[in-house]
Formats: C-alpha cells, structure tokens, sequence
C-alpha cells in the first residue's frame, strides 16, 4: 500500500531543517513507514492520494497516562474502545496504567493487555506492571519478569505507596531492570479520604478536602530517593506549585528525574468545580490529584512554560454516568481526556501565544516516547508512519456525542476548540478519519 499525503502544512524542526515558520510539504507512506517527505512536488503512482490543504501534519501524540479498564471494568472502558478515542485524539500510542481486575501484577495479565492491543490493531498500547502485588504496597512484584511480558515502566498508579521502604527498594529495582518508575504521588495520611482540594469550596460546601503537601511530600520522597539510587523517577499528574518545587531543584541537581502534566491540572482551579442544580458539587470535576487552587494551577502553567515539565499527559480515566452521577464524596475519581488533550492545549496555549506549536508538539510526542524510550516526534524518512492531520482552523464544540470513549466525565463539555484530528496513521494504515 503506497500512500501520498499532499500539501499539507508542517513544521521544518519535524523534519531536522533549520527553517523558520510553517512549511508545505508532501509525504509518501510505503506499507508501514515514510518513505518519502519534500517540499517539492512528488511524482508516482499512489493507491491513495490524501489532500492535506488546509491541514496540519504532525508526528503521532503519545499520551504518558491512559487507563484502559481491560481487564475487569469493560463496562467503563476497553481496549478496543479505549484505543478509538486515542486516534481521535491524534494518539498513536498511549501508556496503559496497571490497576485492572485482576491488576497487571503478573507478566500473563500485562502479554494479555499488550497482545489484546496488538490484535486489535488501532493504536499502540505500551502497557505497565505494578509495583506491588495488588497495588497494596507490600510486597514488590518482579519487574524483570514484567518487562520480559511487555511493560516499559511499573507504577502502583491509582494509588501511592505508602512504604518509604517498600518505595526506595522499587526504585532500586526498577533502576536494576532498567525502568522508569511512575509516582502516583499521594500520602493517605495527609490526604485522609478527602474528595477534593482542601480550601474554600470544600469548606463552604462541607466537603471533606485533600491537603496539597499530601502530594508534595510523595514527590519530595521520590526526588531524594532518585539521589540516593540514581533511579529514573517520574512524578504522574503533578499538580502543586511544592511538588514542582521540588522537581525543579531535582534537575537543577542533575538528578534522573522527570514530571508530567495533564491539561485539566493547567486549565481549571478548585473554584471551577461546577455546581449542580441541587446544589452539590459535580463529580465530572473529580479527579485525583484534584483540581487544586488558582496558584497551583498558575504555578503547573508557569512550569509548562518554562520547561519543567516533561510531557503532557491526559490520565484518560473513564467511568459510568451512573458512577459519576453519585454525590461527589462517592462518586470515583478520573475524568476522561484522550479526545480534547491536543485540542485543549492547542486552544489555550499555543493560539493565545503562550506555548509555541514545536514545542507542544514535543511535549506530547518526542519528549512524551522518549520517557519510555519510544522513538517517536519527527517526520524523516525511513521512520514508522504514526501520523496525524490536525485541522488547526476550523472551530468546534464539544458535546457528549464527539466522544469515541465509552464514557463523556468530561468537565470539558460545552468548550469550543480549535485543533480538531482530521486523519490519524498507525503504521501506515488509516485508522482514524473525521467524518
């Protein structure tokens, strides 16, 4: 299968060049990989020719943090359908986080995740192993046996591991194992139950609060551990102006440390929390970490900003309505977010001139694989043909119906965006494409 996509508009850094501004370009996929990308017109005989006028063409996103569901909580979410929002989202591969049912523990549940993936054959689907047996935090599981099935990192995401000692020897086996290990950063003995950020609005709605150090002092634990052991440690979702605090004297420190972000931790506060027509709180605004307050948010943006962090990462957290339904101190904590992350970011941060579109692209590409050691982020020849046709112009409104994920716990609803996916390549196979 020969592909030609034809005057579509990039950016010369995606392809090495040294030029400034946007550039037109035309790009031959053979089979699976590029075989071909110039600027000048390309001449031969094509199975399919796509027209990219008007449309911009990225390398395929990579999202750090996805929770697929598969096994145990089909109803939720899938693999098949998990993988769908991902490509709509212009997501070619995602890391699939490890509390299922039964956790991927072991190395049979985590071959079942990456074959299940493979199967299907939609987006790439890297899945990780716990920690610990059950995400329990008591006893390590095997990471060399885990790796050996398919994982590219081990976390207890979901949860915190609350053992400083269980903590520090995961971080020496993952450094003996050669992984990354994610840090669901969460202290239960300061967050204590809460449902959402401790400050004015869980006080004047008399919900119980979360304190912010409960997760600065998690990451504090990892910087200085990822010191001692020289581990690569990696702090999931941050959200406090202390936590990255700490991140920041890390690499200041040259210390194997790394930190993501997800749009809804850069985009909303606690006082955005909406309120339903009962008067409670909606648990479409319920996440954990939670939406902390207006400085956490500015201090997580001035990060983005100033290159701290990393990656972006959507924590795709998918869930019933029925569940979400529930007063917010029961309902489950997770929003979605595969669908809008690039949309979101696109909108809010590089149309209104705070982040430049090379570097989000980097962020939720180049940056995001490298993590886990994935080649990803650049248009050259001779690379796999994960691929995405982003239409930056046209305007739209996000509705529950826009959704390929089984569920819509957005907070997003309503927004009107920019950066909608237009066309997405995995391997060189269209696997999704805008109607």
């Amino acid at each position: 299968m020969k592909t030609i996509i034809k005057n579509a508009t990039t950016l010369p850094q995606l392809l090495n060049l040294s030029q400034e501004g946007l550039i037109n370009v035309n790009l031959v996929i053979n089979n699976n990989k590029i075989e071909k990308v110039s600027q000048a017109d390309i001449f031969g005989s094509f199975d399919l020719e796509i027209d990219g006028n008007g449309l911009f063409l990225s390398p395929g996103l990579i999202d750090p943090q996805v929770h697929f569901r598969e096994p145990g909580m089909e109803y939720k979410e899938d693999i098949e359908s998990g993988s769908k929002a991902a490509v709509k989202g212009g997501f070619t591969s995602v890391i699939s986080m490890p509390n299922t049912a039964p956790t991927a523990d072991n190395p049979d549940t985590v071959k079942f995740m990456k074959d299940k993936s493979d199967n299907i054959g939609i987006c790439k689907v890297y899945p990780t192993g716990a920690v610990s047996y059950g995400l329990e935090g008591s006893k390590l599981t095997d990471f060399e046996a885990l790796k050996q099935a398919g994982a590219v990192a081990v976390t207890d995401d979901g949860k915190g591991i609350q053992s400083d000692e269980l903590f520090a020897q995961a971080m020496q086996a993952a450094k003996q194992a050669g992984l990354v290990l994610l840090d669901h950063s969460e202290d239960e003995s300061l967050s204590q139950g809460g449902a959402i950020h401790q400050g004015n609005v869980a006080q004047s709605h008399g919900v119980k609060g979360i304190r912010p150090e409960s997760e600065s002092e998690h990451v504090k634990r990892g910087c200085r551990l990822s010191a001692e052991t020289g581990a690569h440690y990696h702090v999931l979702h941050v959200s406090t102006a202390a936590s990255i605090d700490h991140v920041r004297h890390a690499k200041k420190d040259g210390l194997n440390v790394t930190v993501e972000v997800s749009p809804h931790h850069l985009l909303l506060c606690d006082e955005d929390i909406k309120i339903k027509p009962d008067g409670n709180l909606d648990a479409n605004w319920k996440m954990n970490p939670p939406l902390r307050s207006k400085a956490d948010m500015l201090a997580c943006r001035e990060a983005l900003i100033d290159g701290t962090i990393d990656a972006i990462a959507t924590d795709h957290a998918p869930h019933s309505p029925e569940e979400k339904a529930l007063p917010i101190e029961q309902a489950p904590f997770g929003i979605i977010g595969l669908e809008t992350a690039f949309p979101l970011m696109y909108t809010h941060f590089v149309k209104t001139g705070h982040l430049s579109l090379e570097r989000l692209i980097d962020l939720m590409s180049k940056q995001a694989g490298a993590l886990f050691n994935i080649e990803a982020g650049r248009l050259l020849e001779g690379r796999i043909a994960d691929l995405v046709l982003f239409d930056l112009n046209t305007s739209f409104t996000l509705t529950e119906s826009y959704f390929a994920s089984k569920s819509s716990n957005s907070p997003f609803i309503g927004e009107t965006l920019f950066g909608a996916t237009h066309t997405t390549f995995v391997d060189g196979r269209i696997v999704y494409q805008s109607k």
